[in-house]
């Protein structure tokens, strides 16, 4: 028989008990509300009345979604597609393979004369990085010792040309879907089976007072200067020059403007044809050692009746591996490296060096990683094309398997760029949360911003996450800000 005492008793309990369960409910409420309020202050600014905004977090441990919004919904990526190629060219062909450039001749070389009756040919291995001013240590000189090999074979007269082969990808080396505006301006370079110096070269400008037309000054390399018509105008103190020039083309023009009162600025602008470029210059410097070529610089794309002959090596130049170039192409969103890897992953894997066998490859290895690539629209690798769409589901995906599948998961996470510390995320994340503790992927063109990444809680969880939007108006300023608030409470209250 019951008590009243115990009565009393069961009744203390239960109250004790709904009280704790309240407070429980109101804890995890507040924490839930922590992250909300943050996207909530985010959307509510007048920037993003017209946006588009899609987020995804996942859990790494145990894959379970932790927040999301939005995130299968279909935008424009910008940079962070990159992590897609940079990820799926780690799987597919692994952290130390190499790309090789090879300089030898063709025909017959009579040692007694020191005459060569064929010609000097260098053979494109798709080398990304060639000469590259990220790899400034690693290709020291390389030119020279391309002249030096070739000059102690005895070599004194080439009854032929310098030649270069650049048929490992093919001649279309702009995707089609990018924006002309880009096209000729460094980071618009096209990818060619022989690239060099970043398929960039410098137009050093002298400015004076606003309204002014700038005055070009020179060219480097100085062989590289081409018709230039100029319509900028010197204006301000930002740079807002662009370069219109097409591939293989032999002119373009300038419009936009640059800053006032500059003795020396430079306007970066991408090559037409880096292995044309190439071939005048291994020809020059022959010349200027005294050997006597009879025929002028060529491509094997110019001379429609080259023939790939049986080539006697002379040199050859191997480029760092891969897991370093990938690690230079997310912290610094090398574009060029991206379409080369793309492009490579094509010929590998389909025997075509085209973007389209590349983006093929990009789809399987989503595929095969059990991706949900629906609302996934691919059309580069670098993400410079304004008609890419991912979801940000989607991508966290990637990230997902990379961390916990994937055979190079640690290479990849490595050349993420840590916040406030390195890349483009220099300048970013500098609250004390963030330090040690968040590696991400940067994407920015008008008016899209994007992140994704991987970050650890102050409990210890560590999440996946892609944050994109789109179609914001103002100032970037306010979308960062927001996006960063939104990463800080995932740290804290998740």
């Amino acid at each position: 028989m019951r008590t009243l005492i115990d009565t009393q008793t069961e009744q203390s309990l239960k109250i004790m008990l709904k009280r704790y369960i309240f407070i429980q409910l109101l804890i995890i409420s507040n924490l839930l509300s922590g992250q909300e309020k943050a996207l909530e202050l985010l959307l509510a600014d007048s920037s993003m009345a017209h946006s588009s905004v899609s987020v995804c977090m996942l859990n790494t441990s145990n894959k379970e979604t932790v927040f999301e919004h939005n995130a299968e919904k279909s935008l424009i990526p910008a940079s962070v597609l990159k992590l897609v190629t940079s990820s799926a060219a780690l799987e597919l062909l692994g952290p130390e393979y190499r790309f090789r450039t090879k300089i030898g001749f063709s025909g017959n070389l009579n040692k007694r004369t020191g005459n060569l009756t064929g010609n000097i040919v260098i053979k494109g291995g798709g080398d990304p990085s060639l000469g590259s001013i990220y790899f400034p240590d690693y290709y020291i000189d390389f030119l020279s010792d391309w002249i030096t090999s070739i000059k102690n074979l005895g070599i004194r007269k080439i009854d032929g040309r310098v030649i270069t082969d650049d048929s490992r990808y093919d001649y279309q080396p702009v995707p089609a879907k990018w924006l002309w505006e880009d096209a000729g301006n460094y980071y618009g370079a096209g990818v060619f089976g022989l690239s060099v110096f970043d398929n960039t070269i410098e137009i050093h400008f002298l400015t004076s007072g606003d309204g002014s037309i700038p005055v070009i000054k020179g060219f480097v390399p100085g062989i590289s200067r081409f018709e230039i018509s100029n319509q900028l105008i010197a204006s301000g103190n930002s740079d807002k020059g662009y370069v219109f020039r097409a591939p293989y083309g032999d002119n373009a023009w300038l419009a936009g403007t640059i800053p006032v009162n500059r003795e020396d600025f430079v306007l970066k602008a991408s090559v037409s044809d880096p292995p044309y470029l190439i071939a005048k210059i291994i020809d020059k410097m022959l010349d200027s050692i005294g050997v006597v070529i009879t025929k002028d610089p060529s491509t094997a794309r110019i001379e429609s009746n080259f023939t790939i002959e049986e080539i006697k090596s002379i040199s050859e130049v191997v480029s760092p591996p891969l897991k370093e170039i990938i690690e230079v192409l997310n912290h610094e969103s090398v574009n060029l490296y991206a379409e080369h890897l793309l492009k490579e992953l094509g010929m590998v894997y389909k025997n075509r060096g085209t973007t389209v066998a590349g983006i093929d490859v990009l789809y399987n290895f989503m595929q095969d990683g059990g991706i949900n690539c629906g609302g996934i629209f691919l059309e580069d690798g670098s993400g410079l094309s304004p008609l890419n769409s991912i979801t940000a589901r989607g991508l966290t995906e990637i990230l997902l398997y990379m961390r916990k599948e994937g055979k190079y998961g640690k290479e990849f996470y490595a050349s993420l760029p840590e916040a406030g510390n390195e890349g483009t995320l220099k300048s970013y994340f500098r609250d004390p949360v963030f330090e040690n503790n968040l590696r991400a992927k940067s994407g920015s063109m008008t008016r899209v911003r994007s992140y994704a990444g991987y970050f650890t809680t102050k409990s210890g969880n560590e999440f996946a996450f892609t944050i994109i939007i789109n179609n914001y108006s103002g100032p970037s300023q306010n979308i960062l800000k927001g996006i960063e608030e939104i990463l800080k409470e995932a740290i804290l209250f998740k």
